[in-house]
C-alpha cells in the first residue's frame, strides 16, 4: 500500500483524536515499519489493518466507520497532491465515471507498483452511475468515502447506495443517484 495512505490516515487520526492517541496505536499496533512512513514509500497492507484495529479499540468506533472516515479526509489530500486531476472535470460523475480510464491511469504513472481497486461501469446516464468496485482488500467503505467527498467537493449531494456482492467486501456494487445542481 502506499505510504501517502498511511500518512494521510496519521494525520487524519492526529487532528481528530489527537497526538496521544496517535501515539498509542503506532505504539500498541507492532509495525515493522515502526510508523514511519513517506508518502512515495510501499508498505505492507497488514500495517493499516493493526493501524485502523488498533483505533477503533481506543475509540470504541467501528473499523468500517473509521474506514469510511478516513475515505471523506483522504479525498482532501489526495486533491491537494494532485490537483490538475481533480480540475480536469466538471461534475461529480465525470471524475467517478472516469477512475479507471484517467485517474488510475495517472496514479499509475506515478506509482507504478501501485495496487488499485478496479472499478468497472455498469450504466451511465447524465443523473446516475452503476459501477463494480473490486479489491482483494476489501476497502469498499473507504471508496464510498471518496465518492461522497466527491459530491461534496463540487457542491452536489447524491444518494449512493451500495451491495456487497461478495461477504468480504471484496466485490461491492455502487449505485449513485445525484440530485443535480
Amino acid at each position: 500500500m502506499k505510504g501517502i495512505v498511511f500518512t494521510e490516515f496519521l494525520e487524519m487520526v492526529e487532528s481528530k483524536f489527537g497526538l496521544e492517541t496517535l501515539d498509542a496505536i503506532i505504539e500498541n499496533s507492532n509495525l515493522p515499519s515502526e510508523g514511519s512512513y513517506t508518502s512515495v514509500g510501499t508498505y505492507d497492507f497488514n500495517e493499516m489493518v493493526s493501524l485502523i484495529t488498533q483505533l477503533s479499540g481506543v475509540t470504541n468506533i467501528p473499523a468500517g466507520d473509521l474506514i469510511h472516515a478516513f475515505g471523506l479526509y483522504l479525498f482532501d489530500g489526495l486533491a491537494k497532491s494532485h490537483p490538475e486531476v481533480v480540475k480536469s472535470y466538471k461534475s461529480p460523475l465525470a471524475l467517478l465515471y472516469s477512475i479507471e480510464d484517467h485517474i488510475h491511469v495517472h496514479v499509475k504513472k506515478l506509482y507504478p507498483d501501485a495496487e488499485l481497486p478496479t472499478f468497472k461501469i455498469l450504466d451511465k446516464t447524465d443523473t446516475t452511475l452503476s459501477m463494480i468496485y473490486s479489491s482483494s482488500r476489501g476497502l469498499y467503505r473507504l471508496a464510498h468515502g471518496l465518492m461522497e467527498k466527491t459530491f461534496e467537493h463540487f457542491n452536489d449531494t447524491a444518494q449512493i447506495t451500495y451491495q456487497l456482492l461478495k461477504e468480504d467486501g471484496t466485490e461491492v456494487k455502487f449505485d449513485i443517484v445525484t440530485n443535480g445542481k
